[in-house]
């Protein structure tokens, strides 16, 4: 589906536009759009647009990395938009030319339509206002990228190491593995899609640029607040990994200290145990008459003195 509204030079909007009127009406600039569209609409890039081929295969061959391209007079980003919960990207594709700016994108944009319904509310828009639909079309994905990093961020500060069970506290190292992920995820967009409004910004080739600067710089302090959050939430990640780690190591230091006490009380008691275990005739013990009671008494003996001096030494603190 293709849908066309121009910015008259009157200062009125003309909405619902044919491609083929586009000539004939007097226009400041007009915005394309290209939602899901089909094979011979995207035909159109080439025939009726003549954008440069390689732009026309980038928009086709999904999914590029965010950038931004120049072509003689016509200027093309590649843009990410990103679903909250599923963390899944979508290729948004934007030509900004003399008067117009054409998106493209295979699957309905939610990000897009707000961008359509709001620019016509917009206020001072000149003969360059395409410029700043561009910059609505970029804010409002960067927008969207906000409640997938915070929610992962919120994730984050309600995890506890060593408060539960081992089952919990294994959940919970599942857990974090799983937000780093997801967090790896969002930065391979956010960065990317930083350093395009980076260039942007220090671009002179995009003609009246300048005058809506501010807007795009408000961009990109959304990113490298975005940027900032991903990192600060990876970080905390990583320390609640290294908490685990520690915390594991802790438990079984704790186990190993509590068997080693164990092994060595028993040490002296098999001694014992394994001489007169022996089959030689000629032991005496074997026939004194309370022998059997008197080496029992013997081995509690030992393993309540060294239970006590290891007590003393500190080894149960």
């Amino acid at each position: 589906m293709i849908r066309i509204k121009g910015y008259t030079k009157e200062k009125t909007w003309v909405n619902d536009v044919a491609l083929d009127d586009l000539k004939s009406l007097d226009l400041d600039w007009y915005w394309v759009d290209f939602n899901e569209p089909e094979a011979s609409e995207t035909k159109l890039l080439d025939t009726y647009f003549h954008f440069h081929p390689l732009a026309i295969e980038d928009c086709c061959h999904l999914l590029q990395r965010p950038k931004l391209d120049h072509y003689d007079d016509t200027h093309f980003f590649v843009l990410h938009s990103v679903n909250p919960r599923s963390l899944d990207v979508e290729e948004v594709n934007l030509f900004i030319g003399p008067r117009f700016i054409v998106t493209y994108h295979v699957k309905n944009s939610e990000e897009i339509n707000e961008a359509w319904a709001k620019i016509q509310s917009a206020s001072k828009l000149g003969n360059d206002g395409y410029l700043f639909a561009a910059y609505m079309v970029i804010d409002q994905l960067v927008d969207e990228y906000f409640p997938a990093v915070q929610e992962l961020e919120e994730q984050v500060l309600d995890m506890e190491i060593g408060s539960g069970s081992e089952s919990t506290n294994q959940m919970t190292m599942d857990e974090i593995f799983n937000i780093r992920s997801r967090l790896l995820r969002l930065r391979k967009t956010i960065l990317p899609m930083r350093d395009l409004l980076y260039r942007t910004l220090n671009t002179e080739r995009i003609e009246g640029l300048k005058g809506y600067l501010a807007f795009y710089h408000d961009v990109y302090d959304h990113l490298l607040k975005l940027t900032e959050m991903t990192d600060a939430s990876r970080e905390m990640t990583a320390d609640l990994r290294d908490s685990f780690m520690s915390y594991n190591s802790n438990r079984m230091n704790a186990i190993m200290k509590t068997l080693t006490v164990i092994t060595t009380i028993f040490m002296p008691l098999t001694f014992l145990a394994g001489i007169y275990g022996m089959n030689f005739e000629n032991m005496p013990e074997l026939k004194w008459h309370w022998g059997y009671f008197g080496l029992i008494g013997f081995m509690v003996m030992i393993g309540i003195g060294m239970y006590i001096w290891f007590r003393r030494k500190g080894w149960f603190d």
